[in-house]
C-alpha cells in the first residue's frame, strides 16, 4: 500500500465517523480527501464519494436502528423523492466543467457550516406538526438530491434539519433516519454518473471498508458525546476546508500568491480559536443545547 493510499484510507475512517454520529458531512470530508490525497479527479473523486458515502450510510444504519433511531416510513419517502433529484443531478454534472463543481461544492460546504455553527435552536424551540407534510418533504427531497447529485454533498447536513423541522423527529432519530435517505439518494446519484465517469473500484473499496469501520464506530458514540457541540467544532473545520477547496479553483497565479494562503492560515486560525471559545463559553449555541440535553433524565 503507497504512502498516499494508506493516508486515504485512513482518514476515511472519519468519513464513517462523521457519519455515524452526525447523519452526514460524509462527501463534505469524502471528496476534499479524494481529490487532494488520493488525487483523483474531481468527476472521479464526486462519484467514487457517492459510493462510498451510500454504502457506509446503509451499514451505518443498522446501529442506530438497533437503537430504535430510524423511522423508516418518513426516511423512505424523502428517499424516493431524492433518488429522483440525486439522479438528474448525476446525469446532469457530465455536462458541467470540474472546475465548477468543485466551486460549487465549496460553496456548498460553506453553506453547510453556516448551518451547523449556528445550531438547531428552531429545531429544538418550535412546536412541529404530528402529521407528515408530504407534499413539502417532496419537493424538499428533490432538491436535497439534485444537490447531492450535482456535486457529491449536502446530503445529511441537509436532510437531518428538515427531518427535525417537518417530520419533527428527535435529533438522534433525524441522523438515524437521514442515513436511510443519503444511502438512497448516494446510490442514485452514483447510477447517473456512471454514464460518464469511471471508478476505481479497487481504491473504492479500501476507502469504503475504512469508512464503513468508523461509521460503526460512530453509531455506537452517538448520544455518548454531546452531539451539538460536535457540530459546532465540526462546521468550523469545515470552513477552513470550504475557503481551501474554493482557493484551490482561483487563477494560476491567485491560488499560488502567499498573502491569498497567509489570509487562509489567519482564517484557519481564527476559525479553530473561535471553536474553542465557543465550546468553552456557557452561552455557545452549541453547549448550551448539548447541556439541556444532556440534562433531560436518562432512562
Amino acid at each position: 500500500m503507497t504512502g498516499s493510499l494508506a493516508l486515504t484510507v485512513g482518514l476515511a475512517v472519519l468519513i464513517g465517523v462523521s457519519l455515524g454520529l452526525l447523519g452526514g458531512g460524509g462527501s463534505i470530508l469524502a471528496v476534499p480527501l479524494l481529490v487532494y490525497v488520493a488525487d483523483l479527479p474531481a468527476k472521479e473523486a464526486i462519484a467514487t464519494s457517492l459510493l462510498v458515502v451510500g454504502v457506509t450510510s446503509a451499514v451505518g444504519v443498522l446501529p442506530h436502528a438497533r437503537a430504535g433511531r430510524v423511522r423508516w416510513r418518513t426516511g423512505l419517502i424523502f428517499g424516493v423523492a431524492g433518488m429522483a433529484g440525486a439522479y438528474t443531478g448525476g446525469r446532469l454534472a457530465g455536462f458541467i466543467p470540474a472546475g465548477v463543481l468543485l466551486t460549487g461544492f465549496a460553496l456548498m460546504m460553506l453553506a453547510t457550516a453556516i448551518a451547523m455553527i449556528r445550531g438547531r435552536r428552531a429545531a429544538e424551540t418550535r412546536p412541529v406538526p404530528h402529521e407528515l407534510p408530504i407534499l413539502r418533504v417532496i419537493i424538499d427531497g428533490v432538491v436535497v438530491g439534485l444537490v447531492t447529485g450535482l456535486v457529491g454533498a449536502g446530503g445529511g447536513f441537509l436532510v437531518v434539519p428538515a427531518l427535525a423541522l417537518l417530520g419533527g423527529l428527535p435529533m438522534p432519530v433525524a441522523v438515524g433516519t437521514s442515513l436511510v435517505v443519503i444511502a438512497m439518494k448516494s446510490f442514485a446519484g452514483l447510477a447517473g454518473y456512471l454514464s460518464s465517469v469511471s471508478i476505481d473500484w479497487g481504491l473504492a473499496a479500501a476507502v469504503t471498508t475504512a469508512a464503513v469501520i468508523g461509521s460503526l464506530l460512530g453509531g455506537r458514540l452517538a448520544g455518548r458525546i454531546p452531539e451539538n457541540a460536535l457540530r459546532t467544532a465540526f462546521g468550523w473545520f469545515v470552513v477552513v476546508m470550504g475557503v481551501f477547496v474554493l482557493a484551490q479553483q482561483l487563477p494560476h497565479q491567485v491560488s499560488t500568491s502567499p498573502v491569498l494562503w497567509a489570509a487562509v492560515g489567519v482564517a484557519a486560525v481564527a476559525a479553530l480559536g473561535g471553536a474553542s471559545v465557543c465550546l468553552a463559553r456557557p452561552g455557545c449555541v452549541g453547549v448550551r443545547l448539548a447541556r439541556r440535553t444532556d440534562s433531560r433524565p436518562r432512562s
